[in-house]
């Protein structure tokens, strides 16, 4: 294993986590009232939580609901974000105008500030979580697809393209998407890094994922209470996130060098 790659050996790592706890059932709800808080050992390798709950179970199950949030809403986003960015920088005039408006209003806000007040209206629970987080994520496609669009209509092949009657949606799916291609990924991959944050962010609040249901952020606010008497709750969950979120943005680091691309 190359020291080189591990970013991306850390982030398989971690699939392959989320995918063995959707087929096995680990019991991450399973109480141990004799076990409340117990120190990690041989046979349990993270310990127990504040209700007797082995925390490598849920600590499973919690990379589980992270990584399908984050896949969820990255599809959305990019999907949304791609179309607006394409539409607005091909046809410009009013609709570029528009779209810039509404992105400007977007991005005068923190983005976790409304996610915070989108998931409130929204309430708790899953689909709600998936739903504020899509709301807030799509500027950043849709403002790299628009200023690549924008130096991409200069483009002899788009230019001859249009001379010959070519659709424009042909002209945006043929002549345009695939040169957005890698910009577009190295975006995805940062946007996906600062999705991990958000998510467990939200759940810390309790605006997220909901009780029972293993979240790392809800692990992170019950484990704050016992940081004295039992660190090993919110280290094993705070070093999760940590290494999670740093091998997705090294990633998108290397992504960036390899295809070459400068921002």
């Amino acid at each position: 294993m190359s020291l080189k790659y591990w970013s991306v050996w850390v982030l398989a790592l971690w699939v392959l986590a989320a995918i063995v706890a959707s087929l096995v059932d680990f019991q991450p709800n399973q109480i141990h009232l004799d076990l409340i808080l117990a120190k990690p050992s041989f046979g349990h390798l993270l310990g127990f939580d504040d209700l007797g709950r082995e925390i490598l179970p849920r600590l499973l199950a919690g990379a589980q609901v992270s990584l399908l949030v984050v896949a969820l809403v990255t599809i959305i986003t990019a999907s949304v974000g791609i179309m607006l960015g394409m539409v607005s920088g091909y046809y410009g005039g009013w609709v570029d105008r528009t779209l810039i408006q509404i992105t400007d209003v977007f991005l005068a806000f923190p983005g976790i500030l409304l996610a915070i007040a989108f998931a409130a209206v929204l309430g708790a629970g899953l689909s709600n979580l998936i739903l504020a987080l899509s709301i807030t994520s799509w500027v950043g496609y849709a403002r790299l697809t628009r200023a690549q669009v924008l130096s991409l209509r200069q483009r002899q092949h788009v230019m001859a393209a249009e001379s010959l009657g070519s659709s424009t949606l042909r002209i945006m799916l043929k002549h345009m998407l695939p040169l957005l291609a890698a910009p577009l990924l190295v975006e995805a991959t940062y946007s996906m890094a600062g999705l991990v944050i958000a998510e467990a962010s939200l759940s810390f609040l309790g605006l997220g994922i909901q009780a029972p249901n293993a979240s790392w952020g809800a692990m992170l606010r019950d484990g704050v209470r016992y940081m004295l008497i039992a660190p090993h709750f919110v280290l094993a969950v705070g070093l999760s996130l940590m290494t999670l979120v740093l091998a997705v943005n090294v990633l998108g680091d290397r992504l960036r060098d390899y295809l070459d691309i400068h921002g």
